[in-house]
């Protein structure tokens, strides 16, 4: 398998629970701004769309959209702790949550404050909507120690990924105890750390 990534984008998600995983795969570091691939070759070619990630599997063909890939390797992988068995009610809750992060975080709240040309009264709308989406995660790891409870999970990545945007767009998340509790939590897990020694710094 392959996987596309950029640093400092939601590939981080699946890259990690690759790495947790224990299953073969080759990186391809993609710059997000050009759509350039490490070989020289157009991203475009696998995504046309040009959005990271896209994980290439052994027969060729090309997953896209970061929710549906790492439930693929959570799937695939062989101590089966990333994510909850297909057909209960945990793993609804694990989809749940992946939609949650795709919807209302990145799309619908952080990632409109990344564009430079909007302004600053649109941009407003999406801070308070992160406020309150950030209040309610808040609230609900308040007394648990990751999103599903006590069992770590792919999401848990997802929403550091996203959490760890928010110096970027100029968002303190200090008024979250328990999401900044949650944020070092993560970060301190061996495969994160060894994909930010990979990816290395987020470009400018």
């Amino acid at each position: 398998m392959k996987l596309y990534y950029a640093p400092g984008t939601i590939s981080l998600m699946p890259h990690v629970a690759l790495l947790e995983s224990g299953l073969s795969f080759v990186g391809v570091r993609v710059d997000e701004a050009s759509k350039t691939m490490a070989d020289g070759g157009d991203y475009r070619t696998i995504n046309p769309l040009g959005y990271i990630p896209a994980l290439v599997l052994d027969d060729g063909s090309v997953l896209l959209e970061a929710a549906a890939i790492v439930q693929y390797i959570a799937d695939r992988g062989p101590t089966g702790q990333l994510a909850p068995s297909h057909g209960t009610v945990e793993r609804a809750r694990l989809q749940a949550w992946l939609n949650f992060l795709s919807s209302e975080l990145h799309k619908g709240g952080l990632g409109p404050l990344f564009y430079t040309a909007l302004d600053e009264r649109a941009k407003d709308v999406f801070r308070q909507r992160l406020r309150a989406r950030f209040a309610f995660l808040d609230q609900h790891l308040s007394t648990r120690a990751y999103l599903l409870g006590e069992s770590y999970s792919i999401a848990d990545v997802g929403l550091y990924a996203m959490t760890g945007w928010t110096p970027r767009v100029g968002f303190d998340i200090g008024a979250y105890p328990n999401l900044a509790a949650h944020h070092a939590r993560i970060a301190n897990r061996d495969a994160v750390r060894e994909v930010h020694r990979i990816e290395g710094p987020v470009p400018a």
